[in-house]
């Protein structure tokens, strides 16, 4: 029997109406300053300067992703039955923790850092020092290794990870939702309820009985609208492009104490937990008074949104134009001309190219079928042309 609450604890959200806490070790994970450091993180990176109520936080997305986890693990008859009470508390840990390591400014932060988000969420959740593996060894002392396991697709069970870190997870579910309603758009909108009553497990494997199939292709869809429409908005990329030319520029002047930790190669635990977006813009603030130019320009751009303008597809005449007005002004191509080239494929909303990433289907003969051998709409979207597009940013002021 593991530690409970006195009672179960409620949380409001605006996606779930309630996060319900009835674990002591979740409870203590959610009040440990790993976790709450989450609240000092956008969600979304840069695309709060696109659309302005996407202030929401890693922190909110993580219970999100925990919230609907439980449910799963308690309204899914399957996975109920399947999991254990400790294999249920693991599971839902992992799906709380997923994105601990996570810093400032999203993925971006990781060409920085030079460490995948995902290895620093381990590596923080087994360092004996930090709150968060206090709080899981006062539960059990093996809890740390086997959420590591279950983050890493190392469990031996794979629904476990399937459930958090898979074509159709509690992850992808809760963003989608959760950044949807944040952004005020209705691109990521899916019926959540109907996916989750009609979830399934065959063969210790997640799968949806086939009269779920378009709640699924819903979901698909909304992946793919979010991504085109929301998650690379050109201008969030430009708000991108700007704290990755600052730094750019930092590593030659190097006199700012709060970014040196981050200069100096890999951060400890300690120095991670203190790198939040609080710390970078005081170190954009100090920026302002430096007596480099550029470094000073970069800084003011991106505190007061002064971001560059950009041209898709552009032809070789207008890059052309572009670069020589560039030079005309006095602009150092090295940190006022940028380029983005992307393939319309790596942003699939969905593919099956290998085995663990097909969304498996349960027929009403008890058979596992491939989502696309069933839905039209994704044998359709599997079959799309990959398209190349190039897009050229440079301040909007020497138009």
């Amino acid at each position: 029997m593991f530690n409970k609450t006195n009672e179960t604890k409620v949380l409001r959200d605006p996606v779930h109406g309630y996060i319900h806490v009835k674990y002591q070790v979740i409870w203590d994970c959610i009040n440990a300053k790993e976790f709450q450091r989450l609240h000092r993180i956008h969600q979304l990176g840069g695309d709060f300067q696109i659309y302005h109520t996407a202030e929401h936080s890693r922190f909110s997305h993580s219970l999100g992703v925990y919230e609907i986890t439980r449910r799963m693990c308690e309204e899914v008859d399957a996975i109920s039955a399947t999991l254990s009470e400790y294999e249920k508390i693991q599971v839902l840990c992992a799906a709380l923790l997923h994105d601990l390591g996570h810093g400032p400014f999203s993925h971006f932060f990781e060409t920085l850092h030079k460490k995948h988000h995902e290895q620093m969420t381990c590596d923080l959740i087994l360092d004996p020092e930090t709150e968060i593996h206090q709080a899981l060894i006062k539960e059990d002392e093996s809890l740390p290794q086997n959420i590591v396991l279950i983050l890493t697709h190392k469990h031996s069970k794979p629904l476990m990870y399937q459930m958090i870190s898979s074509q159709l997870d509690a992850d992808r579910m809760d963003y989608l939702l959760r950044d949807a309603y944040e952004t005020g758009t209705s691109y990521g909108n899916f019926d959540l309820e109907r996916i989750l009553r009609t979830l399934r497990v065959k063969n210790d494997s997640l799968c949806v009985k086939l009269s779920g199939m378009h709640s699924v292709e819903d979901y698909i869809m909304a992946r793919y609208h979010m991504y085109w429409q929301v998650y690379l908005h050109p201008d969030a990329k430009s708000y991108e492009i700007m704290i990755q030319q600052f730094f750019k520029r930092y590593s030659k002047i190097r006199n700012i104490d709060v970014f040196e930790p981050l200069m100096n190669g890999s951060l400890s635990n300690k120095e991670f937990y203190l790198m939040d977006e609080h710390r970078m813009f005081y170190g954009f603030q100090e920026a302002l008074n430096s007596e480099d130019v550029i470094l000073k320009d970069f800084a003011n751009r991106i505190l007061n949104r002064h971001l560059f303008e950009w041209i898709e597809d552009p032809t070789k005449q207008q890059i052309m134009e572009i670069k020589k007005k560039l030079e005309q002004q006095d602009f150092n191509l090295d940190y006022y001309y940028y380029e983005v080239v992307s393939h319309s494929k790596a942003y699939l909303p969905y593919t099956e190219n290998d085995e663990n990433q097909i969304i498996w289907m349960l027929n009403s003969k008890n058979e596992l079928i491939s989502l696309s051998s069933s839905s039209q709409i994704v044998k359709a979207l599997l079959k799309m042309k990959n398209q190349t597009n190039k897009c050229i940013y440079f301040p909007k002021e020497i138009i």
